[in-house]
């Protein structure tokens, strides 16, 4: 998402303190889910915001090993076993269209809009702060609310 804001354009960020975790919001499909239905869902409960898809950005994929104790979607493993999760992760261009950021799910201790070069030096990943230049690049007219002159 992306906003005229008082530092120009602002994108939304996301802060995990436990992980001390600035990132994108993004997620995991439920079954029977598109990506482009998997960002909708998953951009309104992390962000609290209402959203619409304008573009596609970019795909990223990655692994991490994390133990978990979720027995019932990894059936297979023991609790508190190491399991590699790869990941595959779409990002897309949006508009808000309704929300705000004070209603945002309990997966992030702090969401919030900030300016590009504050997201650019607050993101954790650097594959973010790739995604976040892919978007910028691909902005097209003025930001939401904006009228073209």
């Amino acid at each position: 998402m992306r906003r005229s804001g008082e530092s120009g354009i602002e994108l939304v960020v996301c802060h995990r303190v436990s992980e001390s975790l600035w990132a994108l919001p993004k997620g995991t499909p439920h079954s029977g889910e598109s990506v482009e239905q998997t960002a909708l869902r998953e951009v309104n409960e992390e962000t609290g915001l209402e959203v619409e898809i304008t573009g596609h950005v970019d795909t990223i994929r990655y692994s991490f090993v994390r133990q978990t104790s979720d027995t019932v979607r990894y059936p297979d493993i023991q609790p508190g076993q190491a399991v590699t999760f790869d990941k595959e992760v779409h990002f897309f261009l949006m508009r808000k269209t309704g929300g705000d950021v004070s209603s945002h799910d309990h997966e992030f201790d702090e969401v919030r809009w900030v300016g590009l070069d504050s997201a650019r030096e607050m993101l954790t990943y650097d594959n973010e702060v790739r995604v976040v230049e892919k978007a910028v690049a691909l902005f097209e007219g003025p930001p939401c609310g904006q009228a073209r002159h």
